[in-house]
């Protein structure tokens, strides 16, 4: 009777995801596979064989490999400061932390178009330290993508890590510190470990932002195309949904593919879980 209860209470939620989520993915996935009406594959070999849609996969690929990364790298020690801090003095971080995605994307992609721009901010002071003579050409580069995605979800993986290291018993580190293990082997020995859960989910949620990321690789990579304003071109511009399904399905493709490699280097890492 209770997991009747349950069940009928999970069940409007079940029938919207169904319908108006899990219906039009499989339609849009099942529309690829036939073109004029016949059984084809054509959309994927052409997508394949193309070297500017390849050029435009494997930008995509690297710009949100090295966002994810990063965001790793800026992120760990941040949350690790953040989890070691007081109640009071953690949410005050927290709170800052979590406040660039409280702003709009629009707003935060223009204010790095005036930075990162040759007579913005970044590129003066560079100049008046004597370090470059001509300005940078950042914007509208990956550069400039990658830089506005970190700005966007580093804050994903700091909160996602903090969750986790919040609950690891501090007298660990200690006890490792005791058995001769100096500051850095501890952390890299104990913290890191015990991280790798907050880690992983952090990574994913970073890297599929980034693949699937619209506003900011349209403002700040210019002409620079990348797989999702490359969609919308088709999608909108061109009015070619068949290739925007065919880019559509390869884009969920790759998060799948990531999400169960990330999974397997959790495994590894972490085989007690």
């Amino acid at each position: 009777m209770k997991k009747t209860y349950l069940f009928l209470l999970l069940l409007p939620g079940l029938l919207f995801l169904t319908v108006f989520m899990v219906v039009p993915i499989l339609l849009t996935i099942g529309s690829t596979f036939f073109e004029n009406g016949q059984p084809s594959l054509g959309g994927y070999m052409h997508f394949f064989k193309d070297p500017y849609f390849l050029k435009i996969l494997l930008t995509t690929l690297r710009v949100s490999l090295v966002t994810t990364f990063l965001c790793i790298l800026l992120g760990f020690p941040v949350a690790y400061y953040i989890s070691r801090q007081g109640p009071r003095r953690k949410g005050l971080l927290l709170a800052l932390a979590i406040f660039p995605p409280l702003t709009s994307s629009v707003v935060r992609s223009f204010s790095w178009m005036i930075i990162l721009g040759k007579k913005g901010p970044l590129n003066n002071a560079l100049i008046a330290l004597g370090l470059i003579k001509e300005p940078l050409d950042i914007l509208y580069t990956p550069t400039a993508m990658m830089i506005g995605l970190i700005h966007l979800f580093l804050p994903l993986i700091i909160i996602t890590l903090v969750g986790v290291m919040e609950n690891i018993d501090p007298d660990l580190i200690k006890a490792a510190e005791s058995l001769g293990a100096g500051r850095f082997t501890a952390f890299r020995k104990v913290i890191v470990p015990l991280s790798v859960p907050g880690l992983i989910i952090g990574s994913i949620l970073v890297f599929v932002g980034s693949l699937t990321a619209y506003t900011t690789p349209a403002l700040l990579g210019g002409k620079r195309r990348v797989i999702s304003t490359f969609l919308y071109q088709n999608a909108i511009t061109l009015n070619d949904w068949y290739l925007a399904s065919v880019i559509a399905t390869i884009m969920m493709v790759i998060t799948f593919v990531i999400i169960a490699l990330m999974n397997k280097l959790a495994n590894k890492l972490n085989p007690k879980g």
